[in-house]
């Protein structure tokens, strides 16, 4: 249940991002969720790798539900990296855009 509301307020905030710069709301609240995804994959993969290279076995030495449960933070920090490039991208461009409107009018 916990997950869920976190994927909503995930979502959430991509989709207020992108309806304040008049782009895809509901895309960018999907991309939001699958960037969380994407995070969590990443650190577990590596973890499993780390894991391998130091010598152990993965699949008996690490508890899924614990790699879940410290995953979550590298999900919300890709949540956070994707979220900061596209309102960046997003506020540099509209400020180009206003700049030529400006220009247009003298």
């Amino acid at each position: 249940m916990l997950g869920i509301l976190l994927l909503y307020f995930i979502g959430e905030k991509f989709y207020k991002l992108a309806a304040s710069f008049e782009k895809s709301q509901w895309g960018y609240a999907i991309l939001g969720i699958v960037s969380y995804y994407v995070g969590t994959f990443i650190f577990g993969v590596l973890l499993y790798i780390g894991v391998d290279a130091m010598g152990g076995n993965a699949e008996e030495e690490l508890n899924s539900t614990a790699v879940s449960v410290i995953a979550v933070p590298f999900g919300l920090l890709s949540c956070y990296a994707l979220y900061m490039i596209l309102k960046k991208n997003w506020e540099k461009n509209s400020v180009e855009d206003s700049e030529v409107l400006d220009d247009m009018d003298v």
